[in-house]
């Protein structure tokens, strides 16, 4: 491929248009250097803009990467291969981008959760909300990252729904583990009562099960699951 030859083409076809660089610049939304690349053989434009070149100065992508006209008319097969070219390299872009983003933000909800847990005591509410605040980010990469791969919405949504329970799972886990093996409040309650009846205890509802905390904050802090 010559690319001097493609070059000199370009501003052949652009000067037949009776087309400045910088009225082509602005008609194909980029820069006048950019032009002057193109037309220099320093540069070639990708491949969606070559169809948008081939269409406006009415030649076929061939006759362009050859730099030399050979047929009057752009052949409809080659542009519509070129167009399906350029949806796919789009197509390509977006799911990278959706890729990194999921990534990021999976990696950036599962730092908020570990934090979370690790940071705040059991028995401030704050390493709850925060873990669940991670949950969310995390969740969101999740589906970004599996859009591209699957096509069908409901499918994504039952993975989702899968991960949801997971993470469900995991922070029931975690608080059964905390009350019966370490004595500690669960994170993830959704309301505390004081028992009046007793005034060193603190009961904590969560969604699967009732704890009860006796002496919080000194040695003899001690904790149990109501059955």
């Amino acid at each position: 491929m010559d690319q001097i030859k493609i070059g000199s083409f370009l501003k052949e076809l652009r000067k037949e248009k009776n087309m400045t660089q910088e009225s082509l610049a602005e008609k194909l939304n980029v820069s006048n250097r950019t032009v002057s690349r193109w037309e220099t053989g320093s540069n070639m434009p990708d491949i969606s803009m070559l169809v948008e070149i081939a269409e406006l100065y009415d030649v076929s992508i061939p006759e362009i990467i050859n730099g030399e006209r050979k047929s009057e008319k752009m052949d409809k097969e080659t542009k519509e291969t070129a167009v399906a070219m350029a949806e796919y390299s789009k197509n390509a872009v977006k799911r990278s981008i959706l890729g990194i983003t999921g990534n990021l933000l999976s990696a950036f909800g599962t730092f908020i959760i570990i934090s979370a847990l690790v940071m705040f005591p059991s028995d401030s509410s704050w390493g709850g909300n925060y873990a669940l605040l991670g949950s969310i980010f995390l969740l969101i990469g999740i589906y970004l990252k599996i859009k591209p791969v699957i096509q069908k919405r409901g499918r994504r949504l039952l993975v989702i729904l899968g991960c949801i329970i997971l993470l469900l799972g995991t922070f029931t886990i975690s608080d059964y583990m905390a009350v019966t093996q370490f004595d500690q409040a669960p994170r993830f309650r959704y309301e505390t009562i004081y028992d009046s009846q007793y005034g060193d205890r603190l009961v904590y509802k969560t969604l699967f099960f009732t704890a009860v905390v006796k002496n919080l904050g000194t040695e003899d802090q001690e904790a149990y699951i109501l059955k």
